[in-house]
């Protein structure tokens, strides 16, 4: 073991630029972070010096001269460009087939066996942006107590409901009750509780959002290092993700800063095993909604951050910040992106100017946190010897030569 911890922070949807086979999934040309840096710019000077800029041009920003670790991009190989597929992949689970969606809405006989289940009829049932749903039907569900059911260009079945019509209990009833019933071919990767509060004209969503995800299969990343009596600190949404399996111990993580300032508080904190967070802010509140400017805001503020958690980390602790696919903000479509994923590694014992270049699949991130500890998953290629052993310096002849 080189590592006595992990921290794994998973900057949700911020892809590096369309997959060679983006244009399948309808997503040529999309590209998350070239966009912003391209169209709003970026003062991201900490993730810099970790190498973003290395892993390939960024509009405004300059390669660093030595990076502060390693750096590289990594493809979502999994049929998909959702959540589950994602963090799924960086576990070690590679799908076979994608999770349903439905961009016509549900079918009638699901829907009508869901109402049956609740007792009550439903408002919506087609794909939207869950503020513009809310804006369009908000005012009727507070008239009829119906609840709003959309979905999206992803494997979900939302329900939306204003908390003084649904109180939150009964909400996540209904997203129970949805969740048994969505099974077999309808079986879509998260059902999701939206709660929102206000009056028509005025609406927002709270922060009491859940997730119902389905069950991960065995054996993944958490449940090798739970089995292994290893800590696994789950942050934010992450324990949903992936139905509280392996996780030892959960940390709030509503919005980007209180993930980022339970993450602090984990490092902290005596532990030895993996911290793993999603930053969930750059996906639900500026990818979905074609925000540039607020996209490009969010990652300024992870960048000042970030010297918070460097200084905090121990001799043998290793940061990793990642991705889970793509939300291209520029549009055209307020979907998730079939994009590449950034790897930036860093930690005091990580040596600098490692170039990881573009990994297979997600699952390599979870094979080389398994291997620092002695273990192994059903998927990827570990690049512990990259981040662990020593670097010949550049100016070297003997290097050089060899190369």
């Amino acid at each position: 073991m080189f590592f006595d911890r992990v921290i794994l922070v998973v900057m949700d949807s911020v892809g590096i630029g369309a997959q060679p086979d983006a244009a399948a999934w309808g997503d040529a040309g999309r590209d998350t972070l070239g966009h912003i840096a391209e169209h709003r710019g970026l003062h991201v000077t900490n993730f810099v010096r970790l190498g973003l800029a290395n892993i390939r041009p960024l509009a405004g920003l300059a390669p660093a001269a030595e990076t502060e670790g390693a750096y590289g991009k990594a493809t979502l190989l999994s049929p998909g460009k959702d959540t589950t597929a994602g963090h799924w992949e960086m576990a070690g689970i590679i799908l076979d087939r994608p999770f349903p969606t439905y961009p016509h809405g549900f079918p009638q006989e699901l829907l009508d066996k869901f109402e049956q289940a609740i007792e009550r009829k439903t408002l919506g049932n087609y794909p939207a942006s869950g503020t513009e749903i809310i804006k369009q039907l908000g005012a009727e569900h507070l008239k009829t107590g119906w609840p709003i059911v959309y979905t999206s260009g992803d494997s979900v079945f939302q329900i939306a409901a204003h908390e003084g019509v649904i109180s939150i209990e009964e909400l996540y009833r209904l997203c129970r009750i949805a969740r048994e019933l969505l099974q077999g071919e309808h079986r879509v990767g998260r059902v999701i509780a939206r709660p929102f509060v206000g009056e028509p004209g005025s609406f927002r969503r709270t922060e009491r959002r859940h997730d119902y995800a389905v069950e991960p299969p065995r054996p993944m990343l958490l449940d090798v290092l739970k089995e292994a009596a290893l800590d696994v600190i789950g942050v934010g949404k992450i324990p949903d993700i992936f139905l509280n399996r392996g996780i030892t111990r959960a940390l709030p993580g509503q919005n980007n800063l209180e993930a980022l300032e339970s993450t602090l508080a984990a490092i902290k904190q005596p532990s030895r095993g993996l911290v793993f967070t999603n930053l969930v802010d750059f996906d639900m509140l500026y990818g979905h909604r074609l925000d540039i400017e607020g996209y490009g805001r969010a990652l300024e503020d992870v960048d000042a951050f970030l010297p918070r958690l460097l200084s905090a980390l121990r001799r043998r602790d290793l940061l990793i910040f990642t991705a889970d696919h793509g939300c291209d903000p520029l549009g055209p479509s307020t979907d998730h992106s079939r994009e590449y994923v950034p790897i930036l590694a860093t930690g005091p014992s990580v040596p600098h100017n490692v170039n990881l270049g573009t990994r297979a699949t997600l699952a390599d991130i979870g094979q080389t946190i398994a291997a620092n500890f002695g273990l192994t998953i059903p998927h990827g290629s570990s690049f512990l010897g990259e981040i662990t052993a020593p670097q010949p310096p550049t100016h070297c002849p003997e290097a050089t030569a060899a190369a």
